[in-house]
């Protein structure tokens, strides 16, 4: 085996480029795409194959439709921006953002990295992950 270690997402050990990168949440994913696709078709032609949607396309843009949680543009601005003020990887905020969990416990289950990283220890650490979610369920009650 080589020097290297094992990728464990619960510890927040996904690999330098998942580190690194960029994540969208399903309702930010579903946002480029509903814009991509009423460019398409304002500039659709019967004639033209290439403005048409592909199947892949039209699929994609159903999937992050249906398990978007927050449908508003600038609720999804909101949802990002309080995520960040919590110092979550980009993994962790999209994971919290899509599947919006209701407690801690279940935030801890869903990302466990939570715990693992330090951020999140302990007493202290529940009551921010309350608060965290209390933000986020306010966005989403006055979306």
């Amino acid at each position: 085996m080589s020097g290297e270690e094992e990728e464990n997402a619960a510890e927040l050990k996904i690999g330098e480029e998942f580190l690194k990168a960029k994540c969208l949440m399903n309702c930010e994913v579903a946002i480029i795409l509903e814009h991509k696709y009423e460019q398409i078709q304002r500039h659709a032609s019967d004639s033209d194959p290439s403005s048409q949607v592909s199947q892949v396309f039209e699929k994609s843009l159903q999937y992050v439709k249906r398990f978007s949680r927050y449908k508003n543009p600038d609720a999804v601005r909101q949802v990002r921006e309080t995520l960040s003020r919590y110092g979550l990887a980009e993994f962790e905020l999209c994971t919290i953002g899509n599947l919006c969990p209701d407690t801690s416990g279940e935030a801890t289950a869903l990302v466990p990295s939570l715990k693992s990283g330090g951020r999140f220890d302990g007493d202290a650490g529940d009551e921010k992950i309350e608060k965290m979610l209390n933000d986020l369920s306010l966005i989403k009650k006055f979306e």
